[in-house]
């Protein structure tokens, strides 16, 4: 049977840095491996307290706040099983005191859950364990690779989610697709709704009563049998741009939810294409406390730009010059 562990009572003082943040989001990081089932119990029962008084799991805290925390117990064994290691230092394009810009790897989860043990932010927890805080400003897939803003202050992020909701963040992304696209520049607004299947899988469809979506697509090279494509978020949704560019009938080549399987497949054969051809390439914002321009980029990773490459010389051969 394993061991088992109580924490004391404490009681934390929250700094500007905890400002803002839900008290329900606190105690998951204060109380690491503990259910947030139980953590909503201990609001609900109000043996947590914020200056002596209930709280509810919405409440936000405000600097000065000072947030009695009771004994917990848990598992060690569940403990050692949510070990993060180390793991190769991951790419920093851009870092200050407020942010940490990463070049993500293509097959890397951003964070734990769904059937992943860990992601980036549990692994940059670990290899920067001196720093204070680091929480996602937003979110890439698992299999696109490319830039991944991590805000180092709750000030700094609370200002990045307001930037990307009013559209303040430029973010520009690359992609290669089944098809001969036509338009040098087409703005795709659609709907988009999040569904679960019958498996309970995440996807996400086209649909009139869907969240407002706008991706513009600009053609960067064509062949006769593919285009490669960069493709602008005005708006940040699941799974958009894979969503948008195969509902205008141009499957993302590598896409494993919404692509074309069989062309993967023979991709996956002939090409040695392994992953989704989607990488973002580049982000440009007002730094979110000191208000500089950052405009940062990330290259094609190696894999992709092998595969153009293959690409290229296919099509040459089989079509003559491209487009």
């Amino acid at each position: 049977m394993s061991q088992s562990k109580a924490v004391e009572v404490r009681h934390v003082e929250i700094d500007s840095e905890a400002e803002g943040q839900r008290i329900d989001n606190f105690l998951v990081r204060e109380l690491k491996g503990v259910p947030k089932s139980h953590i909503y119990r201990l609001l609900r029962s109000g043996q947590v307290r914020v200056n002596g008084k209930r709280a509810a799991q919405t409440y936000r805290l405000l600097a000065g706040d000072t947030v009695r925390i009771p004994p917990v117990r848990t598992s060690q064994r569940a403990s050692e099983e949510k070990h993060v290691p180390v793991g190769k230092p991951l790419p920093v394009v851009f870092e200050d005191d407020a942010l940490l810009i990463i070049d993500k790897p293509a097959g890397q989860a951003v964070h734990g859950g769904s059937g992943v043990s860990y992601g980036v932010i549990e692994q940059l927890r670990v290899q920067r364990a001196d720093v204070r805080l680091l929480e996602l400003a937003h979110r890439l897939d698992r299999e696109t690779s490319g830039l991944l803003i991590v805000a180092k202050k709750r000030s700094a992020l609370a200002a990045l989610h307001d930037m990307m909701r009013e559209g303040r963040v430029d973010k520009h992304y690359i992609t290669m697709v089944s098809g001969h696209w036509r338009n040098e520049r087409q703005h795709i607004r659609q709907p988009l709704f999040k569904y679960l299947t019958s498996e309970g899988e995440r996807r996400v469809r086209v649909q009139p009563d869907g969240k407002v979506a706008h991706s513009i697509v600009t053609l960067r090279r064509r062949w006769p049998s593919f285009s490669e494509l960069g493709v602008e978020l005005k708006t940040g949704r699941t799974h958009q741009i894979r969503v948008h560019l195969t509902h205008a009938g141009f499957p993302l080549l590598g896409d494993d939810k919404y692509g074309d399987f069989s062309l993967n497949k023979a991709l996956a054969r002939d090409a040695n294409l392994q992953r989704m051809f989607l990488h973002a390439a580049r982000l440009s914002f007002n730094h979110p406390l000191s208000g500089e321009l950052i405009s940062v980029e990330a290259p094609l990773p190696p894999e992709l730009v092998a595969f153009r490459q293959w690409v290229g010389e296919q099509e040459v051969q089989d079509f003559g010059e491209t487009l």
